[in-house]
């Protein structure tokens, strides 16, 4: 008996530890609700529906690795930022352009 009364307790506090973090669903009605501040009736009701079914943006550096150029893709970024430079300029330019990962 003590033992089921054990993990009984043991259920009940990792479902609260669970409980007490929000999930996304949780965070975006809450951000949606604070932006719905002063709208009424109708026009609360469409801006709530447009507002949490809108796609999350997603943040810059963390959505996707950047994949890299082929030599041929790379080359053609590197000629079009170069536009304007001559001689030595353009060669060095090139040749850093051309080495960057």
């Amino acid at each position: 008996m003590k033992k089921l009364l054990v993990a009984g307790m043991l259920l009940a506090l990792s479902g609260a530890a669970f409980a007490a973090e929000p999930t996304a669903q949780q965070t975006k009605m809450k951000t949606c609700n604070a932006e719905a501040t002063g709208k009424k009736g109708e026009e609360r009701k469409a801006f709530m529906k447009q507002c949490l079914s809108a796609k999350p943006a997603a943040p810059a550096a963390a959505a996707e690795p950047e994949i890299p150029l082929s030599q041929q893709n790379k080359m053609k970024k590197c000629n079009n930022d170069a536009v304007g430079k001559k001689g030595d300029e353009r060669k060095v330019f090139m040749k850093a352009c051309l080495s960057a990962k």
